[in-house]
């Protein structure tokens, strides 16, 4: 073939589209390859980061059990899937915990609730939001202690008309220029209270495979 003739096939739209699909091909590849060769690693630490969490909202001191081992699948009065961690000690459940999701003023909080068996808060945090920094960021454990403020408190303490923030007539502080953010974070804690007690008895009862953790 000529010089004149390998520019000609050169610039055919046939050729170039083939070369572009050569491309994209191989770049495709390399983001497989990529993907599979991180995914456990990412998958191992994701692991690392909720076993954490569930730490900081279930004290160790009420399980003897893996909290991720075995958890409780199942659903909200919505329909939406939940996963349940439960903490076991002598083959008796003695605390849950799950997350939920309260809607902020930037979008989603998904929040981390742990509760004792008799319906009282363990603990709660905030797992990720989209927050304005300064102000709504304040439900952070690590930039205030506004989230600590749930530990001990049940639908008794204060009574379930009383679970709202104090612009609303309810028990807990906001925060200034941030009442919505508080007001989700409050509102997502109470649902979930409520979901546990119209569940307890399904939630306490369930069977649980018992696999001590490893010392």
């Amino acid at each position: 073939m000529s010089p004149s003739g390998s520019t000609a096939f050169r610039d055919r739209i046939s050729y170039q589209a083939l070369l572009l699909g050569g491309f994209s091909f191989i770049a495709t590849a390399l983001l497989v390859i990529g993907n599979i060769a991180t995914h456990d690693a990412i998958q191992e630490r994701r692991m690392e980061n909720l076993r954490a969490s569930l730490s900081q909202v279930i004290p160790d001191s009420l399980h003897d059990n893996d909290l991720l081992d075995s958890p409780l699948q199942y659903h909200d009065a919505t329909g939406r899937p939940m996963t349940i961690y439960r903490a076991v000690q002598e083959l008796q459940i003695r605390a849950l915990a799950w997350e939920t999701i309260g809607k902020g003023y930037a979008g989603d909080i998904r929040i981390l609730i742990g509760l004792a068996a008799d319906g009282s808060v363990l603990g709660v945090r905030v797992l990720n939001h989209t927050e304005t920094p300064g102000l709504g960021d304040k439900i952070e454990a690590t930039r205030s202690d506004w989230i600590l403020g749930f530990t001990g408190r049940s639908l008794r303490d204060p009574p379930l008309n009383k679970w709202g923030v104090r612009k609303d007539g309810g028990d807990f502080d906001g925060f200034s220029g941030a009442t919505i953010t508080a007001r989700a974070v409050v509102e997502s804690v109470r649902d979930g209270l409520v979901f546990f007690r119209e569940n307890c008895t399904a939630l306490l009862e369930a069977p649980v495979i018992h696999t001590p953790v490893m010392e």
